[in-house]
């Protein structure tokens, strides 16, 4: 593990290769799963506070988990995380014409109708991020459908924490990540040498 602060990050993260190829998964993250996004307790409030610039987007089934139990519920593992339909689909995802799905709260914030991206969570992913008393531990989630992303970083010659820099910086700030930067780069060239 390196750390930069109290942040612990995974040697998958500096070495791994990763770029989000959506034309290969159709966004299958959104929609496959045994639980919603986790969320924080402030990210729950917002998504409430913005249900009505979001809801034209969201599917009929949706809107009625929506209304049945609101955006969130508490999982098995007592994580707050986004509703889901029929024990997959999050209830914020949408189609494109494509059959391709995509966020509904990111849609809104692209068209200017909230100034809310989407959950840390989501803007992370493959990242999980783990939280302790005294560090937060942030960890590659390797899952099958995420395949076509590590062949198409690998080609693009992009890895995990360059191809998550905006959400990196969301969450940690613009010096972490410059420091995260510098202790990957330094890592990646005195591996090249072993």
């Amino acid at each position: 593990m390196l750390q930069i602060g109290n942040i612990l990050i995974s040697f998958d993260i500096v070495e791994r290769f990763f770029c989000c190829d959506l034309s290969k998964c159709l966004g299958e993250c959104c929609i496959e799963g045994d639980a919603g996004a986790p969320i924080t307790k402030e990210e729950y409030a917002k998504l409430k506070t913005i249900l009505p610039d979001i809801w034209d987007y969201l599917l009929p089934e949706a809107q009625n988990v929506i209304k049945e139990q609101g955006v969130g519920y508490i999982d098995e593992d007592g994580d707050l995380v986004t509703s889901i339909i029929n024990g997959k689909n999050c209830v914020f995802t949408c189609y494109g014409n494509n059959g391709m799905c995509y966020c509904a709260i990111e849609k809104a914030y692209r068209e200017g109708k909230t100034d809310f991206y989407k959950p840390i969570s989501c803007h992370l992913y493959p990242l999980r991020l783990t939280e302790y008393e005294n560090f937060t531990a942030v960890n590659y989630h390797r899952w099958k459908i995420c395949k076509a992303a590590e062949v198409l970083g690998r080609k693009e010659g992009i890895r995990i924490y360059q191809f998550l820099e905006v959400p990196l910086i969301r969450r940690f700030g613009k010096e972490w990540y410059d420091e995260l930067c510098r202790v990957c780069e330094a890592y990646l060239k005195e591996n090249e040498r072993e």
